[in-house]
């Protein structure tokens, strides 16, 4: 079979020089398709503003709409512009998209973020609006209001928009597994200091820093077929993040390519031995070098076709 995958032209805006490299999605792209992998790949259709506000208050969506409020419409700390307002619509299409199709097809895939920082109210962390829940809501509502998920996040940083968003949502479970703790727009790198409290549907697991890879798939490996059991879901939400990496700015890891391309090899042989259908995201990844960021995101297209497209 080929994997279906979702990327449009229009998921980029010009950030001008900033920290978060958003053509790499292109690039992801382009690489794939120079390989030869066996996949698809379509443009979805932007999100509309009923998708938007079944998550994220009016003000908000308003804000990121017009640019007005400035300091709101900026809270994701990326300069405003018509460009970008445009893009995030497309890029959490993309989430709408790859949630149908892997539950139609059992895998599929977005080359964007999920946006796992995002809040109802306001954004954060380079996180505009959460593709994540929005895209769960968008289909929970075309299946009647009905749908059992889980979130993987596997992004470097705790997912405490998805956190925060799921505190409304039961029928909805998190599973995050990061190295820096993140809340109020502000990164905390060392665990040991702070950390996320569980709640009934969202459990972490803060990763030392330092750890190397047999230490990160140990902790994967014992709480990822856990929270399944936990979550009872019918698909799961992988957010596959690249800011582990060992080279990453933001990373404590010690974590190499390979350590996260056997990550997600174990993520997809998990959910295809158990039958559960699994749509992943790109996320994270600040390398300077972003040929390293674009190698772990092909990567994990890599284990999906290596699992699914036999």
């Amino acid at each position: 079979m080929t994997i279906q995958l979702f990327h449009s032209p229009r998921y980029f805006a010009d950030l001008g020089t900033h920290t978060m490299p958003i053509r790499k999605f292109g690039l992801v792209r382009e690489a794939i398709e120079r390989e030869g992998l066996p996949v698809r790949i379509d443009a979805p259709d932007a999100v509309t503003d009923e998708d938007l506000l079944r998550v994220h208050a009016e003000a908000y969506v308003r804000a990121v709409a017009t640019g007005e409020p400035r300091a709101l419409a900026e809270s994701q700390k990326f300069p405003w512009s018509a460009a970008l307002a445009e893009s995030v619509r497309h890029t959490n299409g993309g989430c709408v998209a790859a949630l149908r199709s892997a539950l139609a097809e059992g895998v599929a895939g977005n080359l964007a973020s999920g946006f796992h920082h995002s809040h109802r109210e306001r954004g954060e962390g380079f996180c505009t609006f959460n593709g994540l829940v929005v895209a769960m809501e968008r289909v929970r509502a075309e299946r009647g209001g009905t749908l059992r998920a889980l979130v993987l996040d596997m992004d470097l940083h705790f997912g405490n928009g998805t956190s925060y968003l799921l505190a409304e949502r039961p029928w909805a479970h998190q599973l995050s597994i990061y190295g820096n703790f993140y809340k109020n727009n502000v990164a905390v790198r060392d665990v040991t200091l702070e950390r996320a409290d569980d709640t009934a549907n969202c459990v972490s697991i803060a990763v030392p820093a330092g750890a190397n890879g047999a230490q990160y798939l140990a902790a994967l490996r014992g709480a990822f077929e856990a929270a399944i059991d936990r979550a009872r879901p019918e698909v799961v939400l992988y957010q596959a993040g690249a800011d582990p990496y060992r080279e990453d700015p933001y990373s404590p890891l010690d974590l190499t390519h390979d350590d996260l391309r056997a990550r997600d090899a174990y993520v997809f042989e998990v959910c295809a031995a158990k039958g559960i259908p699994v749509m992943w995201v790109l996320a994270g990844g600040y390398t300077p070098d972003v040929s390293k960021v674009v190698e772990v995101h092909v990567n994990t297209c890599r284990a999906a076709a290596a699992v699914f497209a036999r």
